[in-house]
């Protein structure tokens, strides 16, 4: 899909259902069967980062070269840390219309999304008291506004599940990195165990600004925690209260602790990759994905073309996942022309063959020449899709598509039901070829 970089950190558990029963697990059967219909979110990665047209926070850990490696902020790290912190006096993203962001999103096919409330660097997108390092904090010459509360109302309004990303670390915070000089990395800059008063003003932090998001903003569907590095161990953050906090006000809460394993990652969310079919973790499971190489804005980016993406959508589904789609705001709030066109085309498709993907489940197999099939879960359809790309004979079997000569074989773009030739073939010149994405069948038992 990309470069490997070295912002993607290891599972730290075996990706496999935790069989302890906790009070929330009857709740969470059921929520996550709501989750697994949604199908296409989007998530947000906006900050200050995208002033600076970087990769996302981490060019301020100094363990992570990868990072700055061809592209520094700065060549003096000194002066880049300086300059980046410092940027929080130039991020005003006055243009921002969370209406059409939601309204773009929508027709684009998303059925929720995620916004970043804070990365690793400790910028916070929404009015927190924690903190005057935020937007809209008196640092900031955005003003009168709260960014999170727009973009959350906005997406309700447009029916979509909403989403708060939130980093458990913070480089920012005198607590998780010490103002001593010495060099830092993505953890802790000191030994918890020896300095237990400071570690107990950070968790304290923490689960103050979990409990503003999640009580000051309306409902919350996800939180979906970040930094998987940090929470248990060494950065014992009491995850077991703070999902207590986050779920006073959102009781229904699915909570996604990345990478961590255990009670708190309820789903699973794989970055950067398609799980091939071994792979597939037996717990419910997001695939995310940024449209182009990095998660935020950068004005030298690369972007995935929608047919790839559209790809990748069908091969996901049909392997039983969600997809996130990773959106990177422009510094004065807008998408780009790229994202845009994107998210037309893709929507353009999904308006077509939706009724495919939507609240469907899957049986993953390998499958012949191609075809990727998603059931309906009324037992009685299931529908079959193969890329326009994917290479085509004149004529395709219904074993192929797992059909027989009983069933009704529909061509979903147009609902014209396919002929079956001599009782085991399809003409692949019947069916509707769309201009991106993949041709889509629908199959019905008789």
């Amino acid at each position: 899909m990309s470069e490997i970089r070295g912002d993607i950190e290891v599972a730290k558990e075996d990706l496999f259902d935790d069989a302890t029963i906790y009070p929330e697990t009857e709740m969470l059967k059921e929520r996550l069967e709501w989750f697994q219909d949604l199908k296409l979110g989007v998530i947000f990665h906006y900050g200050i980062y995208a002033q600076a047209g970087i990769v996302e926070s981490w060019q301020l850990s100094e363990q992570d070269e990868w990072a700055r490696e061809g592209r520094e902020f700065r060549k003096d790290f000194t002066q880049l840390q300086l300059d980046y912190w410092n940027l929080i006096s130039e991020f005003n993203p006055t243009q921002l219309d969370a209406k059409k962001w939601a309204e773009t999103c929508k027709q684009a096919g998303f059925k929720y999304c995620i916004f970043t409330t804070k990365h690793h660097d400790g910028f916070n997108m929404y009015n927190t008291i924690e903190t005057e390092y935020k937007v809209g904090g008196k640092l900031s010459p955005f003003k009168n506004r709260d960014i999170l509360g727009e973009v959350f109302d906005a997406f309700r309004e447009e029916g979509m599940g909403i989403g708060a990303y939130y980093s458990k670390a913070d480089w920012y915070s005198p607590y998780y990195w010490l103002e001593d000089g010495t060099v830092k990395g993505r953890r802790a800059s000191y030994d918890t165990a020896e300095h237990p008063e400071i570690w107990a003003k950070y968790t304290n932090f923490v689960h103050e600004q979990i409990k503003e998001i999640t009580h000051n903003y309306g409902n919350v569907d996800l939180l979906w925690l970040d930094g998987g590095w940090a929470g248990k161990g060494k950065e014992d953050l009491q995850m077991d209260r703070m999902a207590e906090i986050a779920r006073e006000k959102n009781p229904e809460l699915i909570m996604v602790d990345r990478m961590m394993g255990g009670r708190h990652e309820n789903y699973v969310t794989p970055e950067r990759k398609i799980p091939e079919l071994h792979e597939i973790p037996n717990k419910v499971w997001e695939s995310n994905i940024p449209i182009g190489n990095d998660w935020g804005y950068v004005p030298t980016d690369t972007f995935k073309s929608s047919q790839e993406l559209l790809e990748t959508f069908v091969d996901v589904v049909s392997k039983g996942g969600n997809l996130i789609l990773g959106v990177g705001p422009t510094p004065e709030g807008t998408f780009t022309e790229e994202e845009t066109t994107i998210l037309t085309e893709i929507g353009a498709w999904v308006d077509v063959y939706g009724e495919g993907i939507y609240h469907t489940r899957a049986i993953a197999k390998d499958r012949a020449n191609d075809w990727k099939l998603t059931f309906n879960k009324d037992g009685q359809t299931h529908y079959a899709f193969r890329s326009i790309h994917a290479p085509a004979n004149e004529t395709f079997t219904l074993e192929e598509i797992e059909a027989t000569s009983d069933d009704q074989i529909i061509d979903i773009a147009t609902g014209k039901v396919l002929t079956i030739q001599n009782g085991t073939h399809i003409a692949a010149t019947d069916i509707e070829q769309p201009a991106i994405g993949s041709i889509g069948i629908k199959i019905i038992k008789k």
